[in-house]
């Protein structure tokens, strides 16, 4: 069992719309032994989880990725991964209470990628960090990590930015819309008011992840694996249509929703899927390119050949015009968007490169 994040208040938050969230916490989980030099660096390597993650890095990015002489090696680095402002695994969130003691329900306020990276920061400097070496994440991690050269380009040395875009496009706003309304239009969201009243909006937030869950797997690997058998013992092709009998993509698909419907809050699932909506570096920066351009974090940008979520060519967007770009990767892959996370050797590969071409590789740490 991974051991419990640590939780840390980070006092109230303002967020980019206006809203206050008060007191807000925001929990994470640690490897390695943090060193601080005279000049305020440290050893630090933020990693930001993806839209339903958590801060145990370790176990959606896996052993091989984080530990000791692992590409994230924790005898050289202090590996910190936080749990997102407005999730629901230890932060702040829909689910938390609110000050009055009940659930914030639908009293939590929407919010922005760049909230999500104000409330980290908040959370570093409680905790005395004042510059991280480097920032890295994919989809939404990848978001926060754009936001971070942005937002506070003095508090980090490098950043890998994996499968995002610089701003939400027309079609991720169009299918996570079509999330979220799953979920909203469930009778038992209760306006999203069900927190301890026995209700859960459970068909809405199974069928969001259905839907989500398709952009995050390629066509051709869910073709190989399922085509259009029938789910063994079921017969799909019958005379009427009924739900107890399914095509075997449908059953697969039933898992990934139950998986994710026994863990994971419903309102936190709305407020993080709009946040990705919300998601744009070029808002009040002058526009995309602009922004990206202005960008002085030395910057690796890796994205998925196979991924329609955030399609490759919009990681040459990024790389095109990133003011500060120290090389670009491509996983190559039949899963999709989700390569990021189960292309092991290849993220490895692009880690190490990563580090290599930032000088972090280099940089003589001590971490006794």
């Amino acid at each position: 069992m991974p051991a419990a994040p640590t939780i840390v208040r980070i006092g109230d938050v303002a967020t980019e719309a206006g809203a206050v969230i008060t007191d807000a916490a925001i929990a994470y989980s640690s490897w390695g032994r943090l060193h601080t030099a005279g000049d305020g660096s440290t050893n630090v390597i933020l990693v930001e989880h993806a839209l339903t993650g958590d801060s145990d890095a370790r176990s959606w990015w896996g052993d091989e990725i984080i530990g000791p002489g692992k590409p994230l090696d924790t005898d050289r680095f202090c590996v910190i991964c936080t749990n997102v402002l407005g999730g629901c695994a230890g932060s702040t969130g829909p689910s938390s209470p609110h000050p009055d003691g009940r659930a914030f329900g639908s009293r939590f306020p929407a919010i922005s990628i760049r909230d999500q990276v104000q409330a980290e920061k908040q959370f570093l400097d409680v905790l005395g960090i004042k510059q991280v070496a480097a920032v890295m994440g994919g989809s939404m991690g990848g978001a926060r990590t754009l936001e971070w050269t942005l937002l506070y380009p003095d508090s980090v040395g490098a950043a890998l930015v994996m499968a995002v875009s610089a701003r939400a496009s027309a079609w991720q706003i169009g299918i996570q819309t079509a999330q979220i309304h799953a979920v909203t239009r469930d009778p038992d969201w209760l306006d999203g008011d069900y927190h301890g009243t026995g209700s859960f909006p459970r068909a809405g937030l199974s069928d969001a992840r259905k839907i989500a869950h398709l952009t995050y797997r390629g066509e051709l690997e869910m073709d190989e694996r399922f085509g259009a058998k029938p789910q063994e013992g079921e017969h799909p092709l019958g005379p009427v249509r009924r739900d107890d009998q399914r095509f075997a993509v449908e059953s697969y698909l039933d898992y990934q929703a139950d998986k994710l419907v026994m863990r994971f809050d419903a309102g936190s699932y709305v407020t993080l899927t709009e946040a990705l909506n919300r998601h744009d570096i070029g808002r009040g920066r002058g526009g995309l390119n602009k922004a990206l351009g202005s960008s002085t974090v030395p910057t690796m940008v890796a994205g998925v050949d196979t991924d329609i979520l955030y399609p490759y060519h919009q990681q040459e967007h990024l790389a095109r015009n990133l003011g500060a770009l120290i090389g670009m990767a491509k996983i190559s892959s039949p899963c999709g968007h989700d390569a990021f996370l189960t292309e092991t050797r290849q993220v490895s590969n692009i880690l190490g490169r990563f580090l290599r071409e930032s000088g972090l590789a280099q940089r003589p740490f001590a971490t006794g």
